[in-house]
């Protein structure tokens, strides 16, 4: 009796299931082939899978010119084999919010904050392409294939994108990657914020529908794969409130009909409850933060929640934090002031799963010592702390965001990007053994240096 190769349909047709199959089986009790070098074609065999939906008994995957082309159990009589004892294969992560233009240093938001005379000079795109791609580096050692930029200094990270992927031979669709070893890229360029609001010296202070509607317009003409705006005061822009909405429902209401005017989700910055209100009913596709807070403290009902849940909007929560760094007391301060503390975005998130919203997970990764570069393992380490599932935490980090993020990622199955992520042990199980991983591979390529996979 044949295995059952239903995974192995994919977009290439049922000629390709059924090879997939034949081969499969007729494999079953050959000896593993030694790889060749040079080959763009291999089977990746470990203990077990994780899909970015689950985890399930095949355990081998096949990557073919870049793509997963089949997930089963058996080799096919001509494939090479990488083997991973012991371990588990699933989607490269996917952290949703991220600042690749903040080096996380001390202060790394304020060093941000130039004229748009400056950034326009071959200097700064020299001098910020460098710290985009160390950021994109560190991600990519941590297992994060694809980032969400949220926030940037004069669309810098559209800039940088746009020069890193010209050329002939350069990937177009959304999330492609650049071309050049690193994760893919889905940016917003500068968040739409109100005068003198979160952020505003990102370039993108805006006043009334008309410049909200123009300001989306501008986004999307340089590139913008998603809209951030700022619907809620920050922490680290002085002069702001958590606690307060920075927008008039009409104007809310201009960017996201603007936004999806040109096809193009858009995802509100909110802490505040009556900005995570006005977002909801302005109709936002995604929610940042969603700490729905008030003077009295956080204060998501379980009115709001059903609300949030019914509309499918993507919920990013940003968890996670270098916990060996001792943070100044002056950035204590700003945040006891802000209302939020570890504890409040733990609670919000806990509250948020209860609710049966769709999560995606993001670190806020650049924006400072506590918050650096390659956080997203320690970010889903605390969706299991503040008490959701592996499971659903891991989902969160891989084929949920994914779909957020509208790229052909966070998923291990036939026609998908062959980004993968290798860890010993079961995630599933352990969360942590995310914070080691074995290997990364973008596009089926092992782009981790000293790869431990057995070849």
């Amino acid at each position: 009796m044949l295995e059952d190769c239903t995974h192995g349909v994919n977009a290439f047709g049922a000629e390709t299931r059924a090879q997939w199959c034949e081969s499969a089986n007729a494999g079953r009790d050959k000896p593993t082939l030694r790889e060749t070098p040079g080959m763009t074609r291999f089977a990746l065999r470990a203990e077990q899978i994780f899909d970015g939906e689950r985890v399930f008994d095949e355990n081998v995957v096949l990557v073919d010119g870049g793509k997963v082309v089949g997930v089963g159990r058996q080799v096919p009589s001509d494939w090479a084999v990488r083997e991973v004892p012991g371990g588990t294969i699933l989607p490269g992560l996917i952290d949703a919010h991220v600042h690749l233009t903040a080096d996380g240093g001390a202060g790394a938001l304020d060093r941000l904050g130039v004229s748009p005379a400056e950034a326009a000079t071959s200097e700064y795109a020299e001098a910020i392409g460098a710290t985009i791609e160390q950021s994109l580096r560190t991600h990519l050692a941590a297992g994060v294939t694809t980032v969400r930029d949220l926030g940037d200094p004069h669309d810098a990270v559209l800039r940088w994108r746009s020069a890193a992927t010209s050329g002939p031979s350069a990937p177009t669709a959304v999330g492609s990657g650049t071309g050049s070893g690193l994760p893919s890229v889905v940016a917003s360029g500068a968040p739409l914020t109100s005068v003198r609001g979160h952020c505003w010296a990102f370039g993108a202070e805006v006043s009334g529908p008309d410049e909200m509607r123009a300001a989306v317009h501008l986004r999307a003409d340089r590139g913008a794969d998603v809209i951030k705006i700022m619907a809620s005061g920050g922490v680290l822009t002085p002069g702001t409130d958590t606690m307060s909405p920075q927008f008039t429902l009409e104007e809310l209401k201009a960017a996201v009909d603007a936004a999806h005017e040109h096809g193009l989700p858009i995802t509100a910055h909110a802490h505040a409850l009556t900005a995570v209100r006005q977002a909801l009913q302005a109709g936002v596709d995604g929610i940042e933060h969603c700490t729905c807070l008030t003077p009295a403290g956080a204060a998501l009902d379980d009115e709001l929640g059903r609300a949030l849940a019914a509309s499918g909007i993507a919920i990013c929560g940003t968890l996670g934090s270098d916990r060996s760094i001792v943070v100044p007391p002056a950035v204590l301060e700003l945040v006891a002031k802000a209302g939020i503390g570890e504890a409040i975005l733990q609670e919000a998130v806990r509250r948020l799963y209860a609710a049966g919203v769709r999560l995606v997970a993001g670190s806020d990764g650049g924006i400072g010592p506590a918050k650096p570069h390659g956080l997203l393992p320690a970010t889903l380490a605390e969706y299991v702390e503040a008490g959701i599932p592996p499971v659903a935490a891991l989902t969160a980090g891989t084929s949920t965001a994914a779909d957020a993020l509208r790229v052909r990622k966070g998923r291990i199955r036939p026609g998908a990007d062959a980004d993968l992520l290798v860890v010993p042990g079961n995630p599933t199980e352990d969360i942590t053994t995310l914070a080691t991983p074995t290997a990364v591979y973008l596009a089926g390529e092992d782009v981790t240096p000293g790869a431990s996979v057995a070849r």
